[in-house]
């Protein structure tokens, strides 16, 4: 069998059904102090180098708390969402490689993964219950895996941190300058203490005498974010709890999606994510994950966290809430549409063959080949050789229920939040909006 028919032979026999979840996701009571604060932060482009970027930015309730687009232009961007473009002047050196994740649930207890390729986990056999290849002094003092997560943008020049010269900040971290005095997030840290709100409302949670860390300001960022997206209302989570009913179309959907399609068998629980990692020859577009010296602009996934070859391009299965409004989908953002990506997992190896490149939602940026990947044979059938999903037919009909099943999934109420997007922030600065 020769590496070509290897990559395309699937087996034609559905995955194994699974039962329904139970509507009990735990949540833990938030301290409304950080929230509030944190709502503040998480608007405020202060956290950034050149002071232009924002949490939001990228994390957007018009966007579903995501950003429209299949990969984000972070600093040296412009605009919001699909409107967003690269600077005339100061231009982004780069897209952001992976597709801006959503952040509804992340106050659930049962999140404790982040990141398309998990690199930061909740873990009690490492320091501080997390483990990340960072090493122990990253992930000192943060409160969970939810604040920790808000190290890596702030820390990266082509999303917070921006280009090496352009700030105090950028400085910092193209010198490996992260913590301690004259680090990075002691920068960050200092400007937030600089403002009279934001060191006034510290003052009150921590005390007047103690300074404020960059992990006090990621405990305040994760409190928010705990508190402000959670979903667990839709009409799917009243039917669990036997409050209403589905319709006809979406009853069929849930069927085949706990049944014979397969799908609850990764896309399981409550907010049907298993949290776990799988191979599924999703198409890899723009920079990639690749270490700078590798010719390639390929993204090994989880592979490059564990260093298992039986890892390589596998990526956490996301939760589906409001699944509708959180588009483009896959780690790069490869599908536009809702339908090409559960088509994409009937036959993943020939849509990853036959991929449209038109599905991708992605800003003009000047001297970038989105490509390289794409454009390799040799690349495309190692993509395709990992996949493990068996290939599977469904009728249009069928497609339909599935879609109109995972319509069941939104929160509407949960989309813009609780408390939304301020008009100002206590820097003073732009509010991305």
């Amino acid at each position: 069998m020769t590496r070509w028919t290897a990559a395309l032979f699937a087996l034609a026999t559905p995955l194994a059904a699974g039962p329904l979840p139970s509507a009990d996701a735990v949540f833990p009571e938030q301290d409304q102090r950080l929230v509030k604060l944190g709502w503040h932060l998480f608007y405020d482009p202060i956290l950034s180098g050149n002071k232009e970027v924002a949490c939001a930015t990228c994390h957007h309730p018009k966007h579903g708390t995501s950003d429209g687009l299949s990969l984000g232009l972070g600093d040296g961007g412009r605009g919001l969402g699909p409107d967003r473009v690269a600077s005339v002047k100061n231009p982004p050196e780069q897209r952001i490689p992976r597709n801006a994740p959503a952040l509804f649930n992340l106050g659930a207890e049962e999140f404790g993964v982040m990141f398309h390729d998990g690199r930061l986990e909740r873990n009690p056999d490492h320091p501080d219950g997390i483990r990340t290849p960072l090493g122990a002094e990253m992930v000192h003092g943060f409160s969970g895996v939810l604040s920790a997560q808000s190290m890596f943008p702030v820390l990266s020049g082509h999303e917070m941190a921006g280009h090496y010269s352009e700030s105090d900040v950028s400085q910092a971290v193209r010198q490996g300058f992260l913590t301690g005095e004259g680090g990075a997030w002691q920068i960050i840290s200092d400007r937030v203490a600089a403002i009279p709100a934001y060191r006034d409302g510290f003052a009150e949670v921590l005390g007047k005498d103690q300074r404020i860390g960059f992990t006090h300001i990621s405990d305040a960022l994760a409190a928010f974010m705990a508190w402000e997206w959670r979903a667990d209302n839709s009409p799917f989570d009243q039917y669990l709890k036997g409050e209403a009913e589905l319709g006809d179309a979406a009853m069929r959907g849930m069927e085949l999606f706990y049944g014979d399609a397969g799908c609850g068998t990764c896309h399981s629980g409550q907010f049907q994510t298993d949290h776990d990692f799988h191979a599924i020859a999703m198409p890899q577009i723009g920079p990639g994950k690749a270490a700078p010296y590798e010719r390639h602009a390929r993204d090994e996934g989880r592979m490059r966290v564990t260093g298992r070859v039986d890892d390589a391009y596998a990526f956490r299965t996301p939760s589906l809430r409001n699944i509708t409004e959180t588009g483009p989908y896959g780690h790069t953002g490869a599908y536009s549409s809702l339908e090409a990506t559960v088509r994409h997992h009937l036959n993943p190896v020939g849509s990853l063959m036959s991929y449209d490149r038109t599905q991708a939602v992605l800003p003009t940026l000047e001297r970038v080949n989105d490509w390289r990947v794409m454009d390799d044979t040799d690349e495309v059938l190692a993509i395709a050789e990992a996949n493990e999903l068996h290939s599977l037919t469904l009728s249009d009909g069928q497609v339909a229920d599935i879609l109109a099943f995972l319509e069941t999934l939104t929160d509407e109420a949960s989309i813009a939040g609780k408390l939304g997007v301020p008009d100002s922030v206590p820097s003073g600065l732009a509010v991305p909006n």
